[in-house]
């Protein structure tokens, strides 16, 4: 039988944030996602979404399908719905993560086509501070908008969900205007990609039973040594900081978005010692389990 997975399909509105289970358009911080699915996001795709990442700090390695790019902020990617994507941020990156659904791209286009020659957009990678003098207010224009976009997003004043699509809207025509200005991307190592991407599947199928890395190295048909050297050139992290990001996303999610107690969670993912589960978790998060669940019912009833 084989391991191999299909690439995961990430719901924002359902994995990360289900009060907007049904939005047009999600926003949150980079710093806020990064949170929670770790700074190194592994390959991922999303159904019926466009994404948008706008770093305002920090480097980023980011994978649009076989693309390569290193960038620092400000710059921005754009990935289409279905197109796979991976990305490592640094840990002090901030920045805005807008996630809008496919029809509302496409209606601009129909209305304009001047803003893109089919709707079939492609992945695009920008570095702002590298764009000519000719585009600088458009930069700036947007670096406003994705500000206004914040502050609104944070607010329950009345009209919020018109004035997040209008502002949605007007960013989507500024990144529009400015990705045909994407990089080049860099030269990728092949045998590498596919060393990390069938990494990532088989730690998505395997997370739950504890795998050690010599039994992931050994499926994949590499050593450990090489195992480690590939997800350090391609995510700057050490192949077992990859393993207990994904747990830690899942913990997190059984926190946030389920009534289990914590001794129940640490079953859930595998664990055999509710205290070994708790050091893991306030090692990684720098918070324990229910400080974390805590805060975070904190922040939404304060949203």
């Amino acid at each position: 039988m084989s391991d191999r997975q299909p690439i995961p399909n990430i719901n924002i509105g359902q994995v990360y944030d289900q009060r907007y289970a049904d939005s047009q358009v999600h926003y949150d911080k980079l710093s806020n996602l990064a949170g929670f699915f770790g700074r190194n996001m592994r390959v991922h795709r999303h159904d019926r979404f466009f994404q948008v990442h706008y770093v305002q700090s920090g480097a980023v390695r980011v994978y649009l399908d076989d693309q390569q790019y290193l960038e620092s902020g400000p710059m921005f990617f754009i990935t289409p719905p279905t197109v796979p994507h991976s990305f490592v941020t640094e840990a002090d990156s901030e920045g805005h993560v807008l996630t809008v659904r496919q029809q509302l791209v496409w209606e601009l286009i129909e209305a304009d086509r001047s803003l893109a020659p089919a709707p079939q957009i492609p992945p695009a990678c920008v570095a702002l501070a590298r764009l000519g003098p000719e585009f600088g207010a458009e930069a700036r224009r947007l670096s406003l908008l994705f500000e206004e976009l914040q502050r609104e997003a944070a607010e329950q004043a009345p009209g919020r969900e018109q004035a997040l699509l209008a502002l949605t809207r007007l960013i989507l025509i500024s990144l529009l205007r400015l990705s045909a200005n994407s990089l080049e991307a860099r030269p990728a190592r092949h045998e590498d990609l596919q060393i990390f991407h069938r990494f990532n599947e088989l730690i998505e199928a395997h997370y739950l039973q504890h795998w050690p890395l010599s039994r992931y190295a050994r499926q994949i048909g590499v050593t450990e040594a090489r195992l480690n050297d590939v997800c350090r050139r391609i995510a700057d992290l050490p192949s077992k900081r990859l393993v207990y990001e994904r747990l830690m996303q899942e913990a997190k999610r059984l926190l946030l978005f389920t009534a289990s107690t914590v001794n129940e969670i640490c079953y859930q993912l595998g664990f055999k010692d509710p205290a070994y589960f708790s050091r893991f978790f306030q090692r990684n998060a720098k918070l324990a389990p229910g400080e974390y669940r805590l805060r975070q019912d904190r922040a939404e009833r304060s949203a």
